[in-house]
């Protein structure tokens, strides 16, 4: 008797879940949330997390908590895989006891969303079920300093574009000149790289400086040692929900249904070694070492209230790549440096996701129109993230200028380079009317080389 009244509250629950998304989204959660928060219930991103003495699981940030996802899927609160999302038969597979999001983003946007909306409901200041239950409370929630956050998804394949027309020019001119900054194809068509999967690494690990070849313009032979021109790259990259067919493009119209969400990038580069190896085909020790991202995967729902149109693209890009009223999104991206000798973190960048030349979708559509085939889990990035002015540029390249002007730091310091015990850390968000929906943050620390 108590498991079939059981049964029927939730059934009641999970009816009550449509109509209230049906009637008006919630706008205030019963978890206190700071004004400067980057998770209020706005954003709920998705992770994985680790509790101490217990096994990897899906999870939702909310303030500065984290909210057990794969707890709620075990009471059945949270039950997204539906006939009409998948084929019958499979509506009791587990998506969220799992140490990956791959399960759940190969599901598709309408499990996604029907995920974000129930958890949503439950954490609404409206709905009882988890506000009212002090015991249930105690499953379900963890602080976030008390969890290790791991990497959100299994990654088969990583593609870096190279979007930002500003990074691209201020590169181009340091090489060849302000006259021909750039190449004759960049506003033709997502110029890109694929990249290592094996050394893409969560926030918080260490970078160690990669050893390589160097040689300087004086040199008659290259010499082999640690990278003396280490640097950061402000990215953002975005991780792949379901894939497509070998051979079957993705049409552009339909690209963001194969986004699950973006995050934070930082994509650490050898730039002496890149120099020396890049010609003809382009960079390989100089970037495979290490590639960090942040932990939490906002979704493209969170992100729809910061939507802006793209920038006018000339000449027209051709008929595979546009899409009328394509979009950007505004987010305010930053990048914190601090040093041994520095107590806190000084911002050395700011800038804004809205530089990017190259929309998301044509990045896709690009990706595939050949007829390679994206699956899940396959991380694309932007590329670095610079804007029009000198505080706005994404990496220690472009901020000093190959070296020739370094950053004054607030100890004292100066940098052309990341020197061994720099921390760097990027952050983002978006502002709302009272709220952020942010990223969190994606932080490495430069140790020597072996």
């Amino acid at each position: 008797m108590l498991a079939s009244r059981t049964d029927a509250v939730k059934l009641a629950f999970r009816s009550n879940v449509l109509d209230f998304f049906a009637m008006v989204q919630p706008v205030r959660s019963f978890i206190e949330v700071p004004r400067e928060s980057h998770f209020p219930i706005q954003n709920l991103p998705f992770g994985v997390f680790q509790p101490k003495g217990g096994s990897p699981r899906i999870g939702v940030a909310i303030g500065n908590l984290v909210l057990d996802l794969s707890i709620l899927e075990e009471l059945r609160y949270l039950d997204v895989v539906t006939e009409g999302v998948v084929a019958a038969g499979a509506r009791r597979r587990r998506i969220f006891g799992r140490d990956s999001l791959n399960d759940l983003m190969a599901l598709g946007r309408p499990a996604w969303k029907r995920a974000r909306d129930i958890v949503q409901h439950l954490l609404s200041a409206e709905t009882a079920t988890l506000r009212d239950d002090a015991e249930l409370r105690d499953r379900v929630f963890y602080e976030q300093s008390e969890v290790t956050m791991l990497l959100p998804a299994r990654i088969g394949d990583y593609t870096d574009f190279y979007s930002s027309y500003h990074h691209a020019h201020n590169v181009g001119t340091m090489l060849r000149g302000p006259e021909n900054a750039l190449m004759p194809n960049w506003k033709w068509l997502p110029v890109a790289y694929h990249g290592r999967a094996s050394s893409v690494v969560v926030s918080g690990t260490e970078v160690k400086r990669p050893r390589g070849q160097t040689k300087t313009p004086e040199g008659s032979a290259p010499v082999f040692g640690p990278s003396r021109s280490l640097d950061f790259e402000l990215e953002t990259a975005f991780l792949i929900g379901p894939g497509n067919k070998l051979g079957s493009p993705i049409p552009i119209e339909r690209a963001e249904d194969h986004i699950f969400g973006i995050v934070l990038m930082n994509d650490w580069s050898a730039r002496d070694i890149q120099s020396w190896e890049y010609q003809p085909l382009g960079p390989f020790l100089a970037k495979n070492f290490c590639t960090s991202i942040s932990p939490w995967v906002v979704t493209l729902e969170a992100l729809e209230s910061f939507r802006r149109p793209l920038s006018r693209q000339e000449p027209p890009p051709l008929s595979y790549l546009d899409r009328a009223n394509d979009s950007t999104f505004d987010i305010h991206l930053e990048a914190h440096l601090r040093t041994d000798a520095m107590r806190e973190p000084h911002v050395i960048t700011r800038t804004n996701f809205q530089n990017l030349y190259w929309s998301l979708a044509q990045q896709v559509a690009h990706h595939t129109i050949g007829g390679c085939n994206l699956q899940t889990g396959d991380l694309l990035a932007s590329g670095t993230i610079s804007g029009p002015t000198e505080e706005s540029r994404g990496c220690m390249l472009e901020l000093t200028w190959r070296g020739a002007n370094p950053l004054e730091l607030p100890s004292g310091e100066v940098r052309k380079w990341l020197e061994d015990g720099d921390s760097l850390s990027i952050t983002g968000w978006c502002e709302g009317d009272n709220y952020r929906v942010g990223f969190g943050e994606v932080t490495g620390r430069v140790t020597a080389a072996t």
